[in-house]
Order: structure tokens, then sequence, then C-alpha cells
């Protein structure tokens, strides 16, 4: 289910998935279909994940990764959730076709 809000979503970001729903800023944005997709694909993530275990999983990884790059959006940018999100948002097809866990191909290990 599609919200909009604009109190909800972070200054810079344009949506925001917390399963079951999608919150975005504009209700313009609804038939941006790139991020509606970038959203779907969290979506999925969150629900292969049981839902809590994403964000807490989410959560770890951008606080490893803040620490890492020192930089907020580099952070961001190399979630893995947000990789595969990012790599696959303009890819309409990319649910249909996508492996359970696809996530876990944008883990770098090495990174940690």
């Amino acid at each position: 289910m599609i919200l909009i809000s604009k109190r909800l979503i972070p200054k810079g970001y344009t949506g925001l998935t917390i399963f079951p729903f999608v919150f975005l800023k504009y209700r313009s944005f609804k038939t941006d279909y790139v991020l509606i997709n970038h959203e779907k694909i969290h979506l999925k993530q969150q629900l292969e994940l049981l839902v809590l275990p994403f964000y807490i999983l989410y959560g770890i990884e951008f606080l490893i990764r803040v620490l890492q790059y020192r930089n907020w959006n580099l952070a961001y940018r190399n979630i893995s959730f947000e990789r595969e999100a990012y790599d696959n948002e303009l890819n309409l097809d990319y649910l249909k076709q996508r492996t359970f866990w696809g996530f876990l191909k944008y883990i770098r290990v090495h990174d940690f």
C-alpha cells in the first residue's frame, strides 16, 4: 500500500518502506515506476527476513558503513539492501527473476 507523507520522509529522500507500506514524499511520485520498483525491492527484502530482522541488519550494516566511510550518504548507498535496490531499480522485471535473499550477493565481506 502506498501512502503519502511529507513529514515521515527524511530530508533528501523521496520514499521510505516500512512493511507493508511504501511512503512517498509527494503524490506525483506514485507514477515514478523506478522509485516504486526500488521500494518494492525493499518490501521483498523485508518480507524475506521476516521484517524485524531486516531492520536490525539494516541498522547494523549502516553503522558499520558510517564507521567505514565516515560519510552518511556513502554509508547509506553502500548498505547491501540499498545496493541491490539501486542496482536493479531500472529493471522493472527484477522482482520476477530475483533469487531468494538476492541482497546477499551485494554484501562486500572484504569491506567489513
